[in-house]
């Protein structure tokens, strides 16, 4: 009867990536029948307009949205395995604006110097502010033990990074900080094939690590004693779930900015789905989650006010704050 219950969660996730991905492609400025769509997937569309918009502009956007997304849940899921913490998530910690700062930084010193960034070093400094930004978390996690505390703290560090990134944009003097300063409210537009497919590379190669780390998740689970009788190097894993968090979330960063909830109310959203915490059922499940999520939060963010199109950060705090205000009640409520 479980068998059946995760086989219906999963084809609902996947019925939901696949209508929102198909919504992405049709709708818009100009709207495309789904038949129009499938037959330019296909390489049998006649309309030269419809397969341009289509293959050069909405299909790389969406395939962005989904993978990133994906890559953003599963980063939350490490987070909140790592931190035994229930909200802790990259946005909220502080760690996505560590990313932020470090790429903005790095995007203004390559256009003073009249360099073209590549995506390779894009993701390597937005994985050094991330990593910076972690390193600063872990620790204050062994200064307070309370979860508002630590909560706290990393909102904290999120503004410094987030003050840095503003001052840097402010008066950055290149024709081009236009383009920074809407990557820095979160957004999936101007996103070609080549991203895609580096993108694509990065976090797809985490996250086959990541899942077949799933009995050592576990062990970890169950507590650190627990895990050690198992003959689990703690600490190993531990820096091992660092690095992957920080990968996917400077991956998601270096592309799209930061992007705000999604790492927290996707592994809650999933969890309740499915009715069971195995993570490996839950890695797969908050991937198809966040792919779902992020996809409907971007197809809102482009045409709730079009042609004026919204921050996807926006939209996905509209949706995820609520969840994370829920987490926070019921866990006040079970402790008291």
């Amino acid at each position: 009867m479980k068998k059946r219950n995760y086989g219906i969660a999963f084809l609902v996730l996947a019925v939901l990536t696949a209508v929102f991905l198909a919504a992405n492609l049709c709708v818009g400025s100009v709207n495309i029948p789904l038949s129009q769509v499938i037959s330019v997937l296909g390489g049998r569309g006649k309309e030269p307009v419809f397969r341009d918009i289509v293959m050069k502009l909405r299909f790389p956007r969406a395939l962005a949205a989904a993978i990133l997304g994906g890559g953003l849940a599963l980063s939350g899921y490490l987070l909140q395995t790592f931190f035994h913490n229930p909200v802790a998530g990259p946005f909220i910690l502080g760690i996505s604006s560590g990313a932020k700062m470090t790429v903005a930084l790095f995007m203004v010193f390559s256009l003073k110097m009249m360099i073209q960034p590549g995506s390779a070093l894009m993701i390597l400094s937005a994985f050094a502010g991330a990593m910076l930004s972690m390193g600063f978390v872990i620790l204050l996690s062994q200064a307070v033990d309370r979860m508002s505390m630590l909560i706290v703290g990393g909102v904290m560090i999120g503004y410094i990074c987030s003050a840095v990134t503003d001052f840097v944009v402010t008066f950055a003097d290149d024709s081009d900080i236009v383009n920074l300063h809407n990557w820095s409210k979160g957004s999936f537009s101007g996103i070609g094939w080549e991203q895609v497919q580096v993108m694509a590379a990065v976090i797809l190669v985490v996250f086959a690590w990541v899942f077949f780390m799933s009995k050592q998740i576990s062990a970890h689970q169950m507590g650190e004693a627990y895990a050690k009788s198992l003959g689990l190097n703690v600490k190993s894993f531990r820096a091992a779930l660092v690095v992957s968090s920080s990968i996917l979330s400077a991956c998601v960063t270096a592309f799209a900015g930061p992007v705000s909830f999604v790492g927290i109310a996707t592994p809650h959203l999933v969890k309740h789905l499915l009715g069971t915490a195995r993570p490996i059922l839950m890695i797969p499940a908050c991937f198809l989650g966040g792919a779902a999520f992020c996809l409907c939060c971007d197809l809102l963010a482009r045409v709730l006010f079009a042609p004026t199109e919204l921050g996807v950060s926006t939209v996905t705090a509209i949706f995820g704050a609520p969840v994370v205000l829920m987490i926070m009640i019921h866990g006040r409520s079970r402790s008291s």
